[in-house]
């Protein structure tokens, strides 16, 4: 875990009601991060559960995420910080964590692009923005974003509101955004005089990709969107009527239609 992404999931917590219970997978604290990749003191008096699919140091229960055993429409809000790099049914998780949120519930998720190779206990995915902002597609109120140089970011970042978002849904996006933006501000500044002296001289010895990445690591992009602007813009992309069907297996997805009714996005799995 790493501050940035420690920041973003703390802005959310401050700027959206979570609901409860609060449900992290990837909870286990690894050697040399005891302690402080422990997320329950954002959460203060709230019920918190911590998974993973080891026992240890802030694990309440073992969980695989991929085949999550919850009920539907179980959790409140579900944290997956720097955790589904480490998953390789990538797919089947995003459409667990879905499955299990209440309705209103938020999903808050990081994971590293431009970032070395770590197992805990192996490594398998990379996403680039674009394929985050695709997997959240479910969620009625959405902010996606990436911290980095723009073509090769070394994060993204997102958090999704299942079916209602709350009415002031993009006033809080925008307070949040401009919070982690202030919050990076605060963070550049504090770096020593002799550290920023010292990491200019080591540019020079560097090749352009790494000059690129080191001077743009604080640069953010993020997009906020909701439910109905996403079918607004599928409407005019593909001149298709649309109709919202009212559930699939009990949650609310978005399926589009043709002339025929014929649905494009198909259960058992959530289209993104």
């Amino acid at each position: 875990m790493r501050d940035h992404n420690k920041a973003f999931c703390r802005l959310v917590a401050e700027t959206f009601d979570c609901p409860t219970p609060i449900v992290e997978f990837g909870s286990y604290q690894v050697e040399g991060q005891e302690g402080y990749a422990n997320l329950r003191g954002m959460f203060a008096g709230k019920d918190f559960i911590g998974c993973d699919m080891r026992a240890g140091l802030g694990v309440d229960r073992i969980e695989d995420v991929s085949a999550i055993s919850m009920a539907d429409e179980s959790a409140g809000a579900v944290l997956c910080i720097e955790t589904f790099e480490h998953v390789f049914e990538v797919r089947r998780a995003f459409d667990e964590v879905f499955r299990i949120l209440k309705p209103g519930g938020i999903f808050v998720i990081t994971s590293p692009l431009n970032f070395r190779i770590h197992a805990y206990p192996d490594d398998y995915w990379r996403m680039t923005p674009s394929c985050l902002k695709r997997m959240m597609r479910p969620y009625d109120g959405r902010v996606v974003g990436s911290q980095g140089f723009r073509s090769f970011p070394h994060s993204v970042m997102a958090m999704g509101v299942k079916t209602p978002a709350p009415a002031d849904f993009h006033d809080r996006a925008r307070a949040l955004t401009a919070a982690y933006d202030r919050c990076l501000a605060e963070a550049e500044a504090a770096v020593p005089l002799r550290q920023k002296l010292r990491k200019r001289l080591g540019l020079l010895y560097r090749s352009k990709g790494e000059r690129q990445a080191l001077a743009g690591y604080y640069h953010t992009e993020f997009s906020v969107e909701t439910g109905a602007e996403t079918v607004a813009a599928t409407t005019a992309a593909t001149a298709r009527e649309l109709r919202v069907d009212p559930a699939v297996n009990g949650s609310p997805i978005p399926m589009i239609h043709d002339s025929k009714g014929q649905g494009a996005w198909r259960h058992p799995s959530i289209a993104y």
